[in-house]
This record gives structure tokens, C-alpha cells and sequence, in this order.
């Protein structure tokens, strides 16, 4: 058996499409959906994802604005900002891009920003609304892996998940949307004894472990659907993720790529989740 792809960029593709198709009717009334991005000190990852978020939404019909800071900026000063944001009519989301610089208690600036334009959706209430089952806005890797799972058509209810990793970003929404779909789900990390006993029942495999090769061809069951969140480099410098994608891709019978896979879905659910946000506002409007 080798498995089929789940080609994220194709997928990012076609909601991508549907995203512009949003933002223009959203914008025939008089709304044009708004996405605050601010970036503090100068790390050159940040930089690069902010870029890529910032064009992402200028060539979808978003507007984005992009507010860049010295490392050195005072806390008061972002929250000031961020009140600032939350209270402009013209900005549907706020991103604050991580890491911040560490005089900056990143929780506190999370919280700071209103749920309703919540984008990443990493605040407490956000996360309260997703355990609860109530609508809000997604952490958007997570919402990316699930929309990579439901492209293959195979069904989630009453299926076995496995998800690996336990981080508040990944792996505990992961759990918990998947658990919404009616999953069977377990959730496995650093401190997880015999970490095979549990992907080998899993019919839905998630690794969010952050360590090259933690997912072996012998750890996963025959048919299985692999979603790689991992973002490593090999010896060589070659982009890789979680799982020995060569050998695994024999075994399962769905697997996503590294690049290919979730990367690209990242952004495209951040691009939804603003759209949801603005639509909110106008009853009706949403696709």
C-alpha cells in the first residue's frame, strides 16, 4: 500500500478562492474584513510569517495592516496598542506574532485582545468556547490539520485519534475538535510510555511532537491517515516534519507532506478566521 497525499497547497488553493469570493461580497457592503498583524523586536522567522500573512491578505481582498515595534517597546505600550485595535471598527482580527520579546508576559497579551478579534485563537475565553462547543474562532494549525482530514472523505465519527503533542496552540485543540467530529481521541506527549501501543490503534494519526523521525513506519496502523505538523530540518537542512514520511507513506493510507502539508493551510485558516470575524458583524453574510 502507499498512501495517497493530502496536498495542503491544493487544498489552501481552492478555500483560498472562496476566501476572495467572501471578502468581495463582504466589501460590496461597504466592509472591507481587517487584519491587524503586529510584529515586536526584529527575529528573522517572525519577520518572514508576518510577511507572508500580510500578502496573503492583500491578495485575497483582506486589508491588512502591519505594525512593527523595537524589541524594547513596554508592555503598557502593546496593551495600550492592542485596546487601540479592538476598539477600530476597521479591524476585524489582531495577530500578535510570537515570540515576544521576554520582558512581555505573551499571556497577558493575549488575553488583551477581544475574542471576537481573537484571529489565532489562543486566549483563554477562545479556548473556553472550544471546550465548551460553542462557536468561536479556531486556533488556525489545528483547523487547518482538521480541514487536511475531511478533504479525504473518510469519516472522523467513531474513528480512533491519536494525537501527539499536548501544546495549548496544537495538540489540545487538536484533541478537542476532533473529539467535536466524535472521535475517539487520546492524546499522547514527552511523558507517554511505549508512544507505538497507542498510534498503532490509531485510525487518525496527528503528530505535533516537534522532533524529526518521532513517527516510524512500525508506529502506525495499515490504511491510517497521517497528518505531519512537525517543522524540522534533516543533516542535510532539508525540511522535514514528525513522522519518517518515506517509510510511513508504505504503511498509511492517507499522508500529509512536509512542506506541502499543513504550512499552507496555517495561513489560509488565519484568512478564514478573519472572514468569520467580519461577517459576524453583518447578519447574513456568511457563505
Amino acid at each position: 500500500m502507499t498512501a495517497k497525499i493530502i496536498d495542503g497547497t491544493a487544498l489552501s488553493r481552492q478555500i483560498r478562492s472562496t476566501v476572495a469570493q467572501r471578502a468581495q461580497r463582504l466589501a460590496d457592503k461597504g466592509r472591507r474584513p481587517g487584519l491587524a498583524v503586529v510584529l515586536v523586536g526584529d527575529d528573522p522567522a517572525s519577520a518572514v510569517y508576518v510577511r507572508n500573512k500580510v500578502k496573503a491578505c492583500e491578495e485575497h481582498g483582506l486589508h491588512s495592516v502591519l505594525e512593527r515595534y523595537a524589541a524594547d517597546l513596554p508592555e503598557a505600550a502593546l496593551l495600550e496598542r492592542i485596546a487601540a485595535l479592538n476598539a477600530d471598527p476597521a479591524i476585524h482580527g489582531i495577530l500578535v506574532q510570537m515570540p515576544l520579546p521576554r520582558h512581555i508576559d505573551s499571556q497577558k497579551v493575549i488575553a488583551a485582545i477581544h475574542t471576537s478579534k481573537d484571529v489565532d485563537g489562543y486566549s483563554v475565553l477562545s479556548a473556553g468556547e472550544l471546550l465548551a462547543g460553542l462557536p468561536g474562532l479556531r486556533p488556525c494549525t489545528p483547523f487547518g490539520c482538521m480541514k487536511l482530514i475531511e478533504s479525504t472523505g473518510e469519516a472522523i465519527r467513531g474513528k480512533h485519534a491519536v494525537v501527539i503533542g499536548r501544546s495549548n496552540t496544537v495538540g489540545k485543540p487538536m484533541a478537542l475538535m476532533l473529539l467535536q467530529s466524535h472521535a475517539t481521541v487520546t492524546v499522547c506527549h514527552s511523558a507517554t510510555p511505549d508512544l507505538g501501543l497507542h498510534t498503532r490503534m490509531a485510525d487518525i494519526l496527528v503528530a505535533a511532537a516537534g522532533r524529526r523521525n518521532t513517527v516510524t513506519a512500525d508506529m502506525v496502523k495499515p490504511g491510517a491517515i497521517v497528518i505531519d505538523v512537525g517543522i524540522n530540518r534533516d543533516e542535510a537542512g532539508k525540511l522535514c516534519g514528525d513522522v519518517d514520511f518515506e517509510a510511513v507513506r508504505e504503511v498509511a493510507g492517507w499522508i500529509s507532506p512536509v512542506p506541502g502539508g499543513v504550512g499552507p493551510m496555517t495561513i489560509t485558516m488565519l484568512l478564514v478566521n478573519t472572514l468569520d470575524a467580519a461577517e459576524s458583524i453583518i447578519p447574513g453574510t456568511t457563505a
